[in-house]
């Protein structure tokens, strides 16, 4: 009588034993497949389809830190552009005035309005010049906060008698601003300042 009690107390310890390992197996188990799931529903959260034309390409989302150099130098060249690039119609310029005010602080809208009060954009409509950007570098500092930045570039001024050729050097620093419509790159320019813009070259036409 109590072997056969002995033999149901050891049988009974195996079973919770056995239960106790399964138990643990089974919330392992459980735990892996969620951390599976959820690791893929992210990737795949990261994963984003253009339409181009009538096929859809693949891209991946990022973190914005991976492309804070690339963001700001196409910011500081879309306000340079922007701000440099004229044509001799009053509604484009003011059109392209207003998107690069987006982008930039008070200092964009002083140099704006100083040219403005020295009938700059009025000479370039009335004498129908033209005024071509060509962005040769932007050399950035990450090292610090807000970040540094100095624009080398080209300047074509194209008039009817001449093409004047300029160097332009520009810098100022670089805020985190929140994305918008009229601000997509989520920088902010500040303190602006025109360094260099001499001629270069003349050529008579």
């Amino acid at each position: 009588m109590m072997q056969q009690l002995k033999n149901i107390d050891t049988a009974f310890r195996y079973t919770r034993l056995f239960n106790a390992v399964l138990l643990v197996s089974y919330t392992c188990l459980c735990g892996y497949t969620i951390y599976s799931c959820l690791e893929k529903v992210e990737k795949a959260q990261q994963r984003i389809y253009l339409i181009a034309g009538e096929r859809a390409v693949e891209a991946f989302a990022s973190n914005r830190k991976d492309n804070v150099p690339v963001e700001a130098r196409g910011h500081v060249r879309l306000f340079h552009q922007l701000f440099f690039e004229l044509s001799p119609d009053e509604n484009v310029i003011e059109g392209r005035m207003k998107k690069a005010l987006y982008l930039a602080d008070q200092s964009a809208k002083d140099a704006y309005d100083d040219l403005k009060e020295k009938n700059y954009y009025t000479s370039i409509i009335s004498a129908n010049v033209s005024q071509e950007l060509n962005c040769d570098s932007v050399h950035l500092d990450l090292n610090q906060y807000p970040y540094h930045f100095r624009f080398y570039g080209t300047l074509r001024i194209i008039r009817t008698s001449a093409v004047v050729t300029r160097s332009l050097v520009t810098e100022g620093y670089l805020r985190d601003v929140d994305r918008s419509d009229n601000n997509t790159h989520g920088f902010l320019i500040q303190r602006w300042l025109t360094i260099e813009n001499r001629d270069i070259s003349v050529i008579k036409k």
